[in-house]
């Protein structure tokens, strides 16, 4: 929706697990190709989180989107109806994690109803702005 066209990356991904690194590739090649290469370790991160949460609560094929503008947006589209819920984990569990996970990396995050689905999304600022990004060890470590 106004944006140029090589500012969108856009891809549809098979429901498989294969298509979580997949969807790590894509972004990074296309971060590349737009000259954002700090933010690909944290994007390919918070990617294959929304992607496998797709994979494991959504239904039908997936869409990820990267939106250039004013920040990076990323969008994880599925035709699931069931909207994310943030859980906190406790320090024994071994998943529950992700969404934690992405609050504490992404500028803003939440999800939204399509008329088909839903879509969870992501915004990270661009290098050389105001917003620093955390570091995502930290985020990690602040997590247990």
């Amino acid at each position: 929706q106004g944006l140029p066209t090589e500012s969108v990356g856009d891809w549809t991904l098979p429901r498989e697990p294969r298509s979580v690194g997949r969807a790590r590739e894509l972004a990074r090649a296309q971060l590349l190709d737009w000259d954002m290469e700090p933010l690909v370790d944290t994007t390919e991160l918070l990617v294959s989180e929304l992607v496998t949460n797709a994979l494991r609560y959504g239904e039908g094929e997936i869409r990820l989107r990267l939106l250039l503008d004013r920040t990076l947006v990323c969008e994880v589209w599925d035709s699931g109806l069931v909207q994310p819920r943030r859980r906190r984990a406790r320090d024994t569990d071994e998943g529950g994690r992700g969404l934690q996970l992405v609050g504490l990396l992404s500028a803003a995050w939440g999800s939204r109803r399509t008329p088909r689905g839903k879509t969870v999304w992501f915004e990270l600022p661009l290098p050389g702005g105001d917003t620093q990004l955390t570091d995502p060890a930290e985020a990690l470590l602040s997590l247990f």
